[in-house]
């Protein structure tokens, strides 16, 4: 045959290179048809379902390297992919009914079985307490009773009695997040510093007895997503203003920069906007220490005595929880032992989920083993 007669040779591309995915596609098309034989598939079915379960690989293998990478270990063990799953929402709630071969179970404690416990224990205390404060005032009381002769004298222990009752009462209220919180663990840091795990509901973020409130923000200190909508409708509209102006006079804030605003509305005295680092970024871990370390520093400038910590890391930010708590504690406790004073006395951690409550508790115990 002539050359112009003839086919031109030509390579054949598969359904996979053609549609831009490593999955192979065909595979997917012959797994739909045994699967459903009643139903007519489209021809991009298998295309969608190829890049579908592809993207979920590569979010899975990524969160497990990073895992592998936290736990000091160069190859992914399917342990590591199972924390990898348990520590992101999504995933673990695609993937709730999966059970990943020896991939072992996570450690994790009902919140309501530790709230009640706890609770019992701190009613317990103060039930304890009271009574030994209360008979050592009736004792100042009796003793100059004892002399009849004696007016005058007399009076003076019950005025020191009733500013002891007032200095007792404003100590109990001043101890404690409030009503609404429950104290799950409690941990001392290096200069006498009382560290607290709590569980609340997100809305009550606002009634918290602690005199500064850290909001994980961005660099416009919005308050549209988690802990800043929650402030905003505690707070109101005195608290939107000051925010407001803050935004004006400080301006867009860099990452780990840290702004104060009055807490008009709420409980506390100060909110503090720290801006998040963004997972994945160049030196993302150092700066998240940072950030931690800028809020308790801006703290103690104001002169605080309690700061409640949410968990920082927003959805938008991506960080592994895991992660943030292993870094966030690691932050906290390195402050507190290179400084050699500190105005803060009481550092609550606020945890609304049972997911991120255990992983807190995990980590405090592994601060309390080393």
């Amino acid at each position: 045959m002539s050359a112009r007669g003839g086919k031109k040779k030509t390579t054949k591309l598969s359904r996979s290179a053609r549609a831009g995915v490593i999955f192979p596609v065909g595979r997917m098309m012959r797994y739909l048809r045994t699967g459903t034989h009643k139903y007519r598939i489209g021809m991009g079915a298998p295309v969608y379902m190829a890049a579908v379960i592809e993207y979920l690989a590569a979010e899975i293998l990524e969160l497990a390297g990073n895992a592998a990478r936290d736990n000091k270990k160069g190859r992914i063990t399917p342990r590591h992919i199972k924390l990898a799953v348990a520590n992101d929402e999504e995933l673990n709630q695609l993937l709730r009914c999966v059970t990943i071969s020896n991939g072992g179970v996570l450690p994790r404690i009902h919140p309501e079985l530790l709230s009640k416990k706890r609770g019992n224990r701190v009613k317990v205390d103060t039930q304890v307490t009271v009574p030994e404060k209360r008979d050592n005032h009736v004792k100042a009381i009796k003793k100059p009773s004892a002399k009849k002769g004696k007016g005058r004298p007399g009076r003076k222990p019950r005025k020191n009695a009733e500013t002891n009752k007032e200095g007792a009462s404003n100590s109990t209220a001043d101890d404690g997040p409030g009503d609404g919180f429950t104290v799950l663990s409690a941990k001392s840091l290096f200069l006498g510093q009382k560290l607290s795990l709590t569980e609340t509901e997100l809305s009550k973020i606002g009634s918290i007895k602690a005199e500064g409130i850290i909001n994980p923000t961005n660099a416009e200190i919005d308050l549209k997503e988690g802990i800043g909508n929650a402030l905003e409708k505690a707070g109101g509209r005195e608290f939107l203003e000051g925010v407001k102006e803050l935004r004006k006079s400080q301006g867009p804030l860099e990452v780990t920069a840290v702004a104060v605003s009055q807490a008009s509305g709420l409980a506390a005295r100060f909110v503090i906007h720290c801006n998040i680092p963004q997972w994945g970024s160049e030196k993302c871990e150092d700066q998240l220490e940072k950030t931690v370390k800028n809020c308790l520093s801006a703290a103690e400038e104001k002169k605080l005595t309690s700061v409640a910590f949410p968990s920082l890391p927003a959805g938008r930010n991506g960080f592994p929880k895991q992660t943030a708590a292993q870094l966030i504690l690691k932050a906290i406790s390195n402050h507190f032992v290179s400084a050699t004073t500190s105005s803060l006395k009481n550092i609550y951690f606020v945890l609304f989920d049972s997911e991120t409550i255990g992983i807190y508790l995990q980590e405090m115990a592994k601060m309390d083993a080393k």
